[in-house]
């Protein structure tokens, strides 16, 4: 009877996860879809690979930026505000959040003006809108996630998308702008969309009290995210920083190109965020269950499948369709997308053990993995970037996540104990046997007929329970509709 309950209950757990991740389905495929669809309009209205490879260089650079100007106040303001079920803390943490914002982005503003006027930096005012326009995205969208409005923080993101969108065909393919006209698309649409939302549900007017007292939640939150800080810098030199070391030892051109190829693999990223969104969630309110381990070994075996599927699937379709999909100028950008889509996959298996810390509001343990994935990121490239150019980048990104997996591994045992089904050895060796055809096949119907076969073996050793799990709520949804 023991064993009946725990089943029912993992369960009734499964499948709220597989609802969540069709709520942050809805909102981040939806706006991917339209982030994919602005690749080729920037391909073929910028024509100049340089141009582009700067916009890359600012976006890298405000990434760089958004953690400090934010004090990673996204991942305090979500996680302090998921379990809390008391309203006049919400109020206090909210109008925390809503303070410390207006000062950060005052000062952020004020170090512009002073920048401006030491030296020249080439679209500085757009950047600092993009800058200011992201940080805020950032930040007040968790705040509605966090509130418990899924659907808030969802249409935040597919108005933005949209935006971005609407914009960018005025502005960079209608007006002609380029790059200028790709900023300002994507500060007018983040934006208007949180201003659209917060009209409709007013979550941050209604929960902030400027004269509230909340000195004693915002010391806990900023124990919680300070930590971190450090970490976003690191995890920027390790994640986000190869266009930097691509302009300084090749050039803005070949930047471009390989920024095409990012923006594609991106779309395997944003799969995995709709895990990681949906994970976060179910995995900080069952943290104390007593079958946790369980659970959560259950949840890790059936990711190691999805991530496969999608690795798979989509690099292969990507390759049949990306004659038409960019320009000619980037086209080349090709070679880098399986390397590339397997360092996603790699780094949404390390994002999977990150949770632990989070669970725990154990943040400061987070410093040392990611201190060490730096350090093995930089020295990789400074070494391999000039040997062998382009792919040194590439192979010193998937390094640096293998060595992250592994120490996180390890780590993760002091919260939570997995245990790795044997069956997940098939997605593995589908990857590895699936770069061969990738690079080797000149005929697109070879291509799909391995894609489809390669994901056929992938259901085939999945686990059974978690195929039922998901066929029974595929089943429910089409019954609910009839």
């Amino acid at each position: 009877m023991s064993s009946n309950n725990d089943n029912n209950i993992t369960t009734n757990r499964g499948s709220k996860f597989l609802k969540d991740i069709g709520i942050y389905a809805i909102g981040n495929i939806g706006s991917k879809i339209i982030t994919f669809m602005m690749v080729p309009l920037y391909t073929y209205f910028v024509h100049d690979t340089s141009d582009f490879g700067y916009y890359d260089v600012c976006l890298t650079v405000c990434f760089l930026l958004m953690p400090f100007v934010t004090l990673q106040l996204r991942d305090g303001a979500f996680r302090f505000l998921l379990d809390c079920d008391d309203e006049t803390r919400k109020q206090r943490i909210v109008s925390f959040v809503c303070r410390t914002m207006l000062s950060t982005l005052s000062l952020a503003v004020l170090g512009t003006i002073v920048l401006s006027l030491t030296t020249h930096i080439g679209y500085l005012g757009y950047v600092l809108g993009l800058l200011v326009a992201m940080s805020l995205q950032e930040v007040f969208s968790q705040v509605f996630r966090g509130l418990g409005n899924n659907r808030a923080f969802v249409m935040v993101g597919i108005l933005s998308a949209l935006g971005i969108g609407l914009f960018s065909v005025l502005f960079v393919a209608g007006l002609g702008w380029g790059i200028k006209g790709i900023f300002m698309a994507n500060i007018i649409a983040r934006v208007l969309a949180l201003v659209i939302v917060e009209l409709r549900v007013r979550l941050i007017v209604r929960n902030t009290r400027w004269s509230i007292n909340s000195r004693q939640v915002g010391r806990e939150i900023l124990r919680y995210t300070l930590p971190l800080l450090p970490g976003s810098l690191c995890w920027w030199i390790t994640g986000s920083s190869e266009p930097l070391f691509i302009k300084h030892f090749i050039g803005l051109e070949v930047n471009g190109v390989y920024a095409v190829a990012m923006r594609f693999t991106g779309i395997i990223s944003t799969l995995a965020i709709i895990f990681y969104q949906a994970w976060q969630e179910t995995a900080i309110l069952q943290y104390n269950s007593p079958d946790r381990d369980r659970f959560f070994s259950k949840m890790f075996n059936g990711y190691i499948f999805l991530l496969a599927m999608i690795l798979v699937g989509y690099v292969f379709m990507l390759k049949v369709n990306y004659w038409w999909l960019v320009a000619d100028e980037y086209r080349s950008s090709i070679m880098f997308i399986y390397p590339l889509g397997l360092s996603a996959v790699i780094f949404a298996v390390a994002a999977f053990f990150d949770m632990g810390y989070q669970c725990a509001k154990d943040t400061p343990r987070t410093l040392p993995a990611i201190v060490l994935a730096a350090v093995v990121n930089v020295a990789l490239n400074l070494t391999l970037i000039r040997q062998i150019g382009i792919y040194g980048v590439i192979i010193a990104q998937l390094v640096t996540y293998i060595v992250l997996v592994i120490y996180r591994w390890h780590d993760m045992k002091r919260y939570f104990v997995l245990k790795i089904n044997v069956r997940v050895v098939v997605p593995v060796a589908v990857i590895l046997v699936s770069a061969l055809p990738f690079y080797f096949s000149s005929s697109y119907w070879y291509d799909i007929i391995f894609m489809l076969v390669a994901l056929v073996i992938i259901v085939w050793g999945s686990d059974r329970e978690m195929r039922d799990m998901v066929l029974s709520k595929i089943l429910k949804k089409h019954r609910d509709t009839k």
